[in-house]
């Protein structure tokens, strides 16, 4: 199962309800379409998330926010010496 969920709650709601379960968030965005997008590190988390929030998920195509794009971080590296 996929660790992305889209929920039809505020932000501030959605993050509440992670820690009080202790889900480790990836990746929390506002959606233009109205909602939220969560992404948890655990997919066993997700699923327990789309659990509590079953009357809240929202189906089909969701509208992302263009100034929220996936970002990979960058690895350090050493300089040779």
């Amino acid at each position: 199962m996929s660790r992305a969920i889209n929920i039809q709650q505020a932000a501030d709601m959605v993050r509440a309800a992670c820690d009080k379960h202790s889900f480790r968030i990836s990746s929390l965005e506002p959606l233009d379409s109205g909602g939220v997008r969560i992404v948890l590190l655990d997919p066993r988390d997700a699923d327990a998330l789309r659990v509590l929030m079953k009357g809240k998920l929202i189906d089909g195509v969701v509208t992302r926010s263009s100034s929220h794009v996936g970002r990979q971080w960058v690895a350090k590296r050493q300089r040779p010496q």
